[in-house]
């Protein structure tokens, strides 16, 4: 009798170990396959994140830039949304910064020299007169377009707290490269050259 209990004990052990196996092979490529499958919805998910980041509007290096609509002193409308196709600097600066008057000549020089546009978006709030930016405009000879921040909304969408500060966004509307402080002629066109 003993000899069969043993029996009895170890076929039930060894039926428990081959159910036990199977079951556990079962939920092993279950969770194999959920894995797989939650791997693809990851790299779909992350693919996707990236598509949104590249469109999306932002001042990060790789959004598109936030478009806006200013007048020159003389009256012309102009919008960033127009240059597209085009590498475009935007420089925010006034006429009372002593940095901003250093690098206007570096600028004048690069878009006579390359292709490239600049959009020079005056600080026109902090300004004693729009006249005082005009005699600026014409001491130091800007051919480039100017632009009149009247309410400071511009700068405020581009979170300006140093002056200048500029965005260099490339010809798909994306921004490149940001500098807040002066920049010379060289890293002017040292970072030009990145963008496509």
């Amino acid at each position: 009798m003993k000899k069969t209990i043993f029996i009895i004990v170890v076929l039930g052990m060894l039926g428990w170990a081959v159910y036990d196996f199977t079951i556990s092979t079962d939920d092993t490529n279950e969770a194999n396959n959920s894995g797989t499958s939650l791997n693809s919805q990851q790299s779909i998910q992350s693919s996707n994140e990236e598509e949104n980041k590249s469109k999306s509007v932002g001042l990060n290096e790789g959004q598109i830039a936030p478009d806006f609509t200013l007048q020159t002193p003389n009256g012309e409308t102009v919008q960033l949304s127009d240059y597209r196709g085009e590498r475009v600097i935007v420089n925010f600066w006034a006429t009372w910064c002593p940095p901003c008057r250093a690098e206007i000549p570096d600028f004048q020089k690069l878009y006579e020299d390359k292709d490239v546009e600049i959009l020079a978006v005056n600080l026109t709030e902090t300004e004693e007169s729009v006249d005082e930016v005009k005699k600026f405009i014409k001491e130091f000879e800007m051919t480039f377009p100017v632009v009149m921040d009247d309410s400071s909304e511009v700068s405020d969408t581009y979170q300006v707290r140093a002056y200048p500060t500029s965005y260099m966004i490339d010809s798909e509307g994306r921004i490149q490269f940001v500098a807040r402080g002066a920049l010379n002629y060289d890293l002017m066109v040292q970072e030009y050259e990145k963008m496509k």
